[in-house]
């Protein structure tokens, strides 16, 4: 079952060398001219919302917003991606690490761990995101087996429109001790289903927003 990460220790060194990373990456697209762009982590700042599957390695999410393109159409899935996952190897390089892997929805960074202190292993998982007045879309990367078949593709998040300003409501009123423990409820719930991978941490993260805003701002 999911938990939120109690090692505050640990907590802090992964999320400072996570930051550092994903930080420097975004340093490295906005500096060629191709791309603008800007990382969060999911849950917005709220750090309790990093969990883990009993002793599973962790998965640190990312959302990588594509701002403004300029020598790259926003259309071009492909170019999008595969642009990122260049500098992205460039900077894990810089922390001698190994690339990045291409799955269908995020790049991921193979496991990490310290070698000293809590060895629990974690990785970067980023997601391309982009938002429009619709909401928030997803880089999907369809794999066939034969790269010439593939597809890349925008995909909406289900019920996303206006999350910016339902999270603002929700601090406001500090309600975020809900979501706090909603977001998790619900991880595990999809767990106990078997629906894990059909539940990524932000479809969880904007069901959980969308609920507790209905529930006090509808």
């Amino acid at each position: 079952m999911y938990h939120y990460i109690e090692d505050k220790e640990f907590l802090k060194r992964m999320k400072s060398l996570c930051s550092d990373i994903v930080n420097q990456l975004v340093q490295s697209i906005n500096n060629d001219s191709m791309l603008t762009v800007e990382a969060h982590l999911v849950g917005s700042g709220a750090r309790n919302l990093i969990t883990q599957n009993a002793n599973e390695p962790i998965d640190h999410d990312y959302n990588l917003c594509v701002l403004e393109v300029f020598e790259i159409n926003f259309n071009d899935g492909k170019a999008i991606k595969e642009h990122v996952q260049e500098h992205f190897d460039f900077i894990l390089k810089k922390f001698d690490l190994d690339n990045c892997q291409d799955s269908t929805s995020a790049l991921s960074t193979n496991h990490i761990y310290f070698t000293n202190g809590n060895k629990t292993k974690f990785k970067i998982d980023l997601a391309i995101v982009r938002e429009n007045r619709y909401g928030w879309e997803r880089l999907i990367h369809r794999k066939t087996g034969f790269v010439a078949f593939d597809q890349w593709y925008w995909n909406e998040a289900p019920s996303s429109r206006g999350l910016t300003d339902k999270v603002r409501d929700i601090k406001r009123e500090n309600l975020w001790l809900e979501v706090i423990d909603l977001y998790l409820e619900k991880k595990n719930m999809y767990l106990r289903r078997g629906e894990k991978n059909n539940h990524p941490s932000f479809n969880v993260y904007i069901e959980t927003i969308n609920e507790i805003h209905y529930k006090y701002f509808r």
